[in-house]
């Protein structure tokens, strides 16, 4: 009966798969499920980091940024989305959220769209260039988030303290900070350093990628951190 039990988990593991997780570098990430790939934020090579030749499904673009809407620089003919509104493609439910770039409503920086990305049973969470704090009703639309990528390196977007209070607003099982200041970056950023002080972590050892199911999932909110 044991031998059994372990068996249903085992072929339930399989029919759900794993989603994996890569970080391309900035605010890229490469999502890959049973029946999709998704690429997040593409970015031109003049910004430090190498893309390579990623194929995708579909690309979403938070705001029209040279560093995050390179979406010619995905092959595959993926289908680009790159605004608000609800989507399904290939079995994937994307729906993109309106918020801004700025604390000031888009006065100084413009729009921001943040994507809630349903894959393989897992709710992925990009937050784009995200320039502030969710609002009440903002908060009630990103809800049940698995896994949130989100901005930590401030410049263009919310900085270490920020990032910290919008964790507390969704309350994420895992999150894998993005756009902070590399090695390689030619921009002036943050390190990720002040995000993980301002969570009260040491910093944890870096992967090349991870993989979640339903199962796999931490049972509280947890930070991962990535290689490029």
């Amino acid at each position: 009966m044991v031998l059994d039990a372990f068996l249903i988990i085992g072929l339930a593991c399989d029919i759900l798969g794993r989603m994996d997780i890569n970080w391309l570098g900035h605010s890229c990430f490469r999502l890959r499920g049973k029946q999709a790939v998704i690429v997040t934020d593409p970015f031109p090579p003049d910004l430090g980091y190498t893309l390579g030749k990623p194929t995708a499904d579909i690309v979403t673009v938070s705001h029209q940024h040279a560093g995050h809407s390179y979406h010619k620089g995905i092959g595959g003919d993926p289908k680009v989305i790159a605004g608000p509104g609800e989507y399904e493609i290939q079995g994937v439910l994307i729906i993109g959220i309106a918020t801004f770039h700025d604390a000031d409503r888009g006065q100084k920086k413009g729009k921001n769209t943040v994507y809630l990305i349903e894959i393989d049973g897992i709710t992925v969470c990009h937050l784009g260039d995200l320039g502030h704090v969710l609002t009440t009703e903002q908060v009630e639309e990103v809800a049940d988030v698995d896994v949130l990528l989100l901005p930590v390196g401030g410049g263009s977007t919310i900085n270490a303290a920020t990032a910290a209070e919008v964790i507390r607003q969704i309350e994420p099982k895992a999150v894998i900070p993005m756009h902070y200041q590399t090695p390689v970056l030619k921009r002036e950023l943050e390190p990720v350093g002040s995000f993980l002080k301002e969570m009260g972590i040491e910093q944890p050892a870096s992967q090349a990628k991870l993989s979640f199911n339903q199962s796999s999932l931490p049972a509280s909110t947890q930070v991962f951190l990535l290689d490029y």
